[in-house]
């Protein structure tokens, strides 16, 4: 069974891997020159298993309210004319529902320890290098009434298996000694020592180049125009190369691994994916003081800001925005993130070798991913991952590969499989 994977982003490539070591003929198609170019590019580097409460939770509709016109908020909403934003957004308010967020919570964390045993078997098989550290993910609480939910996160991340440790500032302190220049304002933290860190731009180009060894075909520079359904199915998707030439790749089954693009393509079929962009920054910089700079990755509760030690440099990600397609790096956001690095890591890093980047991260209102068939014959999904992309990719692929062998994966988690 030929099957072909659309998109060469993480979660096109790792599709692309578990499928074709389930025995499928795989290839991928994809609109850049190389794998993981676009929203796989330059995240916050951490495997987050750790944090499986998506943003639409009870807390959100008010906190949102509280950040509105602040230019420095974790999560900006952009008023556009699109009616895709203003229908995500209603169903983002309906996912904050407390029963809504609880199934959501555990799925993602089923899905996130399954992902997490996948990785870690994968880079058995390969000996894949890609700046990775197994030195855990601490989060860090700056007021005391944020610290004060600690306990309570700890025990309900035991409960779906997450290994978690509230702990005080010296314990954050011996876990990570540069974080000694904001001692003073840390109230405490959460620690997860199974969590990782690792690029995830390095780790989709060298699993590509391994796919590419054994044979998998990657269509480059072909831009996807749109599906042909014939009568048994999705029979061929249209592709234009770089010099505007047009032609149809066929397979017996096709794989949307599209990110926030994937709604636009399968809208014809009569497929509702119920994905929005919701864009995402971050800055990469050259450490110049291993003492100042962490090895042990951060996430900043306060302001959802994340920070990851990725070989000689440091990536800090973090804020979400709600503008529609827009790609542009505003200058007002990086400042922000900049000013985050700065102030609590004082001379850790190179301020002149900053390199910012945006990309859009492919949400659902509830931070579920689609994992499985598709309504049309043929059609197969998975995307949607929003900010948890690296944390979800192999657990996503394996499983997807599992469904398209005809085995339900070992999980609790809704799969799409509809009638």
């Amino acid at each position: 069974m030929h099957v072909l994977v659309l998109g060469a982003g993480l979660s096109g490539v790792t599709t692309a891997w578990y499928l074709h070591r389930a025995g499928f003929d795989v290839s991928v198609v994809d609109r850049q020159p190389a794998a993981g170019l676009e929203t796989s590019f330059a995240n916050g580097g951490q495997i987050s298993i750790s944090h499986p409460e998506p943003w639409a939770n009870p807390a959100a509709p008010l906190q949102v309210l509280r950040w509105l016109g602040r230019d420095d908020a974790p999560l900006k909403f952009r008023p556009t004319r699109d009616p895709a934003q203003w229908r995500w957004g209603a169903r983002f308010l309906l996912e904050c529902l407390p029963s809504r967020t609880q199934r959501n919570t555990a799925a993602i964390a089923a899905l996130g320890r399954w992902s997490g045993e996948q990785l870690r078997a994968l880079r058995s098989a390969t000996g894949l290098h890609y700046d990775q550290l197994e030195r855990g993910i601490l989060h860090l609480f700056h007021s005391r009434a944020e610290f004060a939910h600690a306990p309570a996160r700890a025990r309900q991340l035991g409960g779906f298996g997450i290994a978690a440790q509230v702990c005080d500032v010296d314990a954050c302190l011996r876990i990570e000694p540069a974080l000694a220049a904001q001692a003073a304002t840390l109230a405490g933290g959460l620690y997860a020592p199974t969590d990782e860190s690792g690029d995830a731009h390095r780790f989709t180009q060298a699993l590509a180049t391994r796919l590419q060894d054994e044979g998998v075909c990657f269509h480059w520079q072909q831009a996807i125009q749109r599906l042909r359904r014939g009568a048994s199915g999705v029979e061929a998707v249209e592709v234009r190369d770089a010099q505007g030439q047009h032609q149809w790749l066929q397979a017996d089954a096709f794989v949307v691994c599209l990110g926030s693009y994937g709604p636009r393509l399968v809208s014809a079929l009569g497929e509702d994916l119920p994905i929005y962009p919701v864009k995402g920054y971050s800055i990469t910089a050259r450490v110049i003081d291993a003492s100042r700079a962490p090895s042990v990755s951060l996430t900043d509760e306060s302001r959802r800001i994340v920070c990851s030690r990725l070989g000689e440099r440091l990536r800090i990600a973090g804020t979400a925005e709600l503008n529609g397609f827009d790609t542009r790096v505003r200058p007002e956001r990086v400042a922000a993130i900049l000013e985050w690095a700065c102030s609590r890591f004082p001379g850790a890093i190179d301020v002149s070798s900053v390199e910012a980047w945006a990309g859009l991260r492919p949400a659902t209102p509830g931070n579920v991913p689609v994992i499985g068939r598709g309504r049309t014959p043929g059609l197969w999904f998975n995307t949607g991952h929003g900010t948890l992309g690296w944390t979800l990719a192999c657990g996503s692929a394996a499983a997807l590969a599992q469904l398209m062998s005809g085995q339900p994966p070992p999980i609790a988690f809704p799969f799409r499989q509809p009638a």
